[in-house]
């Protein structure tokens, strides 16, 4: 029996998403190093608003959580720290998100994490947008999916941290 190829964008992400039902259209993009959520806006014509990022951050105590925030916008760690209630929160080193992940640098979704149980919070502005494009699991991958995914399916905690 012949093995069956994979669909070309499938990915940890995209599997976990058909796992748990959520409907979601793929959006592939020409990946350029250091080129951010600017570059996957303007290849994909559209928004860096709603081209949402996966930061892998950490607290104090080293605990990892994810942070999801509008692409065009930075987070405040002290206001990020304040919201979850710990004394500090920086972002993580490439090779620790990444062993937290199981994703390279550049094509960290917050879907299909290998680490289970790790918090998650997402910029309140976010969830007002119509849709979101985010991180398929690949560099050069993203998806587009309804904001309410965020707080419904990965139980992210709506928070105020955007820097002004």
């Amino acid at each position: 029996m012949a093995r069956k190829t994979p669909h070309i964008s499938e990915t940890q992400a995209t599997q976990w998403l058909k796992r748990q039902g959520v409907a979601f259209t793929e959006h592939p993009y020409d990946y350029v190093e250091h080129g951010g959520t600017a570059e996957s806006a303007r290849q994909l014509g559209v928004d860096e608003h709603s081209v949402v990022k996966t930061l892998v951050m950490q607290d104090e105590r080293a605990r990892p959580l994810v942070v999801l925030m509008h692409g065009d916008r930075e987070v405040s760690t002290k206001n990020l720290a304040r919201a979850i209630g710990v004394k500090s929160v920086e972002p993580c080193k490439p090779e620790v998100a990444q062993r937290h992940s199981g994703y390279l640098i550049g094509g960290t979704s917050p879907f299909g994490f290998k680490r289970e149980g790790v918090p998650v919070v997402v910029q309140r502005t976010v969830l007002e947008l119509p849709r979101i494009y985010i991180n398929g699991g690949r560099r050069g991958f993203l998806v587009g999916v309804e904001p309410a995914v965020l707080t419904a399916a990965l139980a992210a905690a709506p928070v105020d941290c955007a820097l002004n």
